[in-house]
């Protein structure tokens, strides 16, 4: 057993010294995020890109609305049960070898989901699609919070949060176009060649990075997928089994089974599959919330538009894409302008904006969505859902890792995003359930509402109930991203880390790691004898290490470090904790 375990483990390091060697290029952290930024951009475009096929592919498969919804959210339930292990997996394996292990599943996945000739073959190759994501998706945020210093990450975590918003936008336009012109099996043809590309860029650009030891919780993974997939079976089979007992006890043993997850993390002492201390933070806490409601409401609302589009306005895949590219256009351009900000200004107002827009432009696109609207009147709730999106996704990212620390680094990436993918599979197995009970509601009777159709159009007699099915369902996503606003209200914004490190760059006084204000009486700076002002230099808020040398002609006695202090030079930006009077968290005012 011991030599087995010996072997396995002197097979890793000589594969990440081979790795190491090959990646020549990889000491700039730029190279590596774009190298990344490949295979997840991809990926990414895969949860949105089949939603513009769905039409083409119920008539060419011969499937009802029902079963085709699961050719989305087969791949989002693949994506996010496997989530939380593969960050686990990237910490002890190494980053590196776990991308390239998902990008290659999901290439092969792909060229099988191309060549499907049926439904079940279809669900079954985005199932192990989506399991490739699920592997490579950790690895990215973990490798961004591990190479980039905490004073250049939130303009990287912000590229990265924009990437995943702006391809979930853009997905539906490559697909429109794939459709059209080459026919569906083309959107997933397509990733053969950029997953091939995607693989050589990250064995040249990628670097190895340490690994760790860690321990599998193995219990945790069961009950977690199996409680998911209870809860999505149950929610997107739930119209066509007509809620029957057998439904709604599916879906209550899937949320015993997340009840029992939650709590066997609490008490499992070994090596939790997420350690509930990530959760300590109330930003992160909150961010996890936020990126849940926003892939829940970017999923949904996806789902019932190309049949609106398509079935009842009579549009072309094609067409009906470009109807929706207000959405990636205004997203791609203020993306670069919300990294900033949120850099710069508390992240509440920004996303309570962001969260604010997406409302209004769902509910706004609901009222318009009637046949005989003009298609150019869809555009502007588009580009007000596409704005409320610029603010929302890459604020939560740069917010949610702010001020996670390195060692935490897998298990919180695995959590933000396994928390993005539950929001996105919820949101499609709801939408699928809702949208079903409100066609079975409007259409006439005699029309069935889930039975099989070859054809791409309604009757046009049909045109006008399908229609306010459809506008109906949207307003379900527009509910779901009014939770969001009030997730905003709970942010703390910039912690006293925060806050610390920019007033570090001014200058101040020394404290110890451990410094409390209660304990705090007087810290006295000797004058070193004939020292002259020195220079102004930058002092780095991101290295929290014992400062030895002279600040303003003085020296530090006992190894302290620096204590951020209000001066009229600069602003002081109070703790949310201190009181009106006093100046410590602690301070009572007298």
């Amino acid at each position: 057993m011991t030599t087995a375990m010996s072997s396995r483990a002197d097979f890793v390091r000589r594969w990440n010294s081979a790795m190491a060697v090959n990646s020549p290029d990889s000491g700039s952290p730029w190279n590596a995020l774009w190298a990344m930024m490949v295979g997840f951009f991809m990926i990414m475009v895969d949860s949105t890109i089949v939603v513009i096929a769905n039409p083409t592919i119920k008539a060419d498969l011969h499937t009802g609305y029902d079963t085709v919804v699961w050719v989305t959210s087969a791949y989002l339930l693949g994506y996010a049960v496997v989530l939380l292990v593969a960050g686990r997996l990237g910490d002890r394996f190494g980053t590196k070898n776990l991308y390239l292990i998902g990008l290659a599943v999901f290439t092969a996945a792909s060229m099988w989901c191309g060549l499907s000739g049926s439904a079940a073959m279809a669900i079954a190759a985005r199932l192990v699609q989506g399991v490739g994501a699920g592997v490579l998706t950790p690895q990215t945020l973990s490798t961004i919070t591990r190479i980039f210093p905490p004073e250049r990450r939130g303009v990287a975590v912000s590229l990265w949060g924009a990437t995943a918003g702006v391809a979930t936008l853009v997905g539906p336009l490559a697909g429109g176009a794939l459709v059209d012109g080459l026919g569906w099996q083309w959107i997933f043809f397509v990733n053969v060649p950029i997953g091939v590309a995607g693989l050589a860029l990250a064995v040249w650009l990628v670097p190895v990075l340490p690994t760790q030891a860690h321990r599998f919780d193995l219990v945790g993974v069961g009950l977690s997928g199996l409680g998911m997939f209870l809860i999505v079976l149950g929610l997107q089979q739930g119209q066509a089994g007509h809620w029957q007992p057998w439904v709604w006890a599916m879906i209550v043993a899937g949320v015993g089974c997340m009840s029992v997850f939650v709590y066997w993390q609490a008490v499992n002492t070994r090596e939790p599959l997420i350690p509930l201390r990530v959760f300590a933070d109330r930003d992160f806490t909150v961010c996890n919330a936020g990126v849940a409601i926003t892939a829940f409401a970017t999923t949904a609302m996806m789902l019932p538009l190309p049949f609106f589009l398509q079935a009842a306005c009579g549009l072309s895949p094609t067409r009906s894409a470009l109807v929706i590219a207000p959405m990636a256009v205004a997203g791609g351009v203020l993306a670069p302008f919300v990294g900033v900000i949120v850099d710069r200004y508390h992240p509440r107002p920004v996303l309570g904006f962001g969260f604010s827009m997406m409302a209004i432009g769902l509910t706004w696109l609901s009222f318009e969505m009637s046949p005989s609207t003009p298609i150019w009147r869809l555009l502007p709730p588009f580009a007000v859902i596409g704005v409320g999106s610029a603010f929302v996704w890459s604020p939560l990212t740069a917010t949610a890792t702010r001020n996670l620390p390195p060692d935490l680094a897998g298990a919180g990436s695995a959590v933000y995003n396994s928390m993005r993918q539950l929001g996105a599979v919820l949101g499609s197995a709801g939408m699928a359930a809702f949208m079903t009970w409100r066609i079975g509601a409007e259409m006439p009777s005699a029309t069935p509402a889930t039975g099989d159709t070859t054809s791409l159009q309604l009757p046009e007699f049909l045109h006008g109930p399908f229609s306010t099915a459809m506008a109906q369902s949207v307003l379900l996503p527009a509910f779901i991203a009014l939770f969001g606003i009030v997730a905003a209200l709970f942010l703390v914004g910039y912690g006293r880390s925060a806050v610390a490190g920019r007033d570090l760059a001014d200058g101040g006084d020394v404290v110890d790691d451990d410094y409390d204000d209660d304990e705090y009486v007087e810290l006295i700076l000797v004058r070193d004898p004939g020292a002259g002002p020195p220079p102004r230099a930058g002092i780095r808020h991101s290295d929290p290490v014992p400062y030895g040398g002279p600040i303003n002609g003085s020296r530090v006695e006992g190894g302290k470090r620096l204590r951020p202090t209000a001066s009229p030079s600069h602003r002081y930006l109070p703790h949310p904790d201190d009181g009106p009077v006093g100046y410590g968290r602690h301070s009572s005012g007298n």
